[in-house]
């Protein structure tokens, strides 16, 4: 074989050994094309939801190789959904995954977006409720019997040797901000990010009873399923999250600017968004990393449901969170 052959040749098995080894367009597509996660958060777009929108806007779930979707309703509709494979994820309270895990479908809560119970029991000042035990006899307006507010109220009432019976209870819907402000209630069940910042901005007496040492529970956070969580999908959905939670906390004033393009002006303000900050935040999670769940702070609350006859006694805390999606870098 001349030389000009053998150097024909060569080339020949060089060319076709570069075509075998390089992967096809629709592989390459294939490979780098982002996978569609779809994540159920509660109510409706709200400054509360900010991280999340950081999140997507500032690419974290995309340099995770994720597209995501988000799906804004009620976690009673949004919970079937999980179940049914329609979401990935949803953002709900810790209860919900309890008591939806204790029915027995396999659910787990997996970040904390809240480190402890944002409920309080506000009332104006002139209404001198300054301890549980002054809501004696009063009316205290709640969403509806259900839910974190429920069980927090319940255990606040049970601090002071309190019950039920001992107060009104009024169910009045999400209307407690005007509720008490038109004196249909005396307090109301709401939240220290919210109605409580707002009559402060609008300069009016609050007082907010603290119901965290009653009910030590985490607050909102992602809830997925035990398939999900035992894939690699659960720790880049949540490892977006942690990165989207410490620049809101280290840049609030400009994570809202870019969480108002989905929640628009009337979703919330920033000072809302600056009182949800120090939630976000605790020793656990400058220890473990954002979103971490305090093994202590599940215990006391599962223990008090369970004494309330809500969770079988024989439950365990651990059987309805898991840290193992939190990446202990991202603090």
């Amino acid at each position: 074989m001349s030389r000009k052959h053998q150097t024909i040749r060569l080339a020949v098995l060089l060319s076709t050994a570069l075509l075998a080894a390089a992967p096809s367009t629709s592989t390459a597509q294939a490979q780098t094309a982002p996978r569609t996660v779809r994540i159920g958060l509660g109510y409706i777009p709200n400054v509360q939801f900010t991280p999340f929108y950081v999140a997507q806007r500032l690419n974290y779930f995309r340099a995770e190789g994720l597209s995501v979707e988000y799906q804004h309703g009620y976690v009673s509709e949004l919970m079937p959904l999980l179940l049914q494979g329609k979401l990935d994820f949803i953002v709900g309270d810790p209860e919900d995954a309890i008591f939806t895990r204790a029915a027995g479908q396999p659910v787990k809560y997996i970040m904390a977006m809240y480190q402890q119970v944002p409920v309080t029991v506000f009332s104006l000042g002139s209404k001198n409720i300054r301890t549980v035990s002054d809501l004696r006899g009063r009316v205290v307006g709640i969403p509806g019997t259900f839910g974190q507010s429920y069980f927090a109220l319940s255990a606040l009432l049970d601090s002071a040797g309190l019950q039920e019976s001992d107060i009104k209870l009024a169910s009045i819907g999400f209307t407690q901000l005007d509720a008490v402000r038109s004196g249909r209630v005396d307090a109301a069940v709401g939240y220290v990010n919210n109605e409580v910042v707002n009559l402060k901005a609008a300069g009016v007496p609050v007082n907010a009873l603290d119901v965290t040492k009653a009910y030590p529970m985490v607050g909102v956070g992602l809830i997925t399923t035990e398939k999900t969580l035992g894939s690699d999908l659960a720790k880049k959905v949540v490892r977006a999250s942690q990165r989207a939670l410490r620049f809101t906390i280290g840049d609030p004033a400009q994570a809202f600017k870019i969480g108002i393009k989905d929640f628009g002006s009337g979703g919330g303000s920033l000072g809302v968004l600056q009182a949800s900050l120090p939630l976000m935040q605790s020793a656990a999670t400058r220890q473990s990393g954002l979103g971490y769940s305090d093994p202590a702070a599940w215990s006391k609350a599962v223990a008090y449901l369970q004494k309330q006859g809500k969770v079988d006694s024989k439950a365990k805390a651990s059987d309805f969170y898991s840290n193992a999606a939190i990446s202990k870098t991202l603090k």
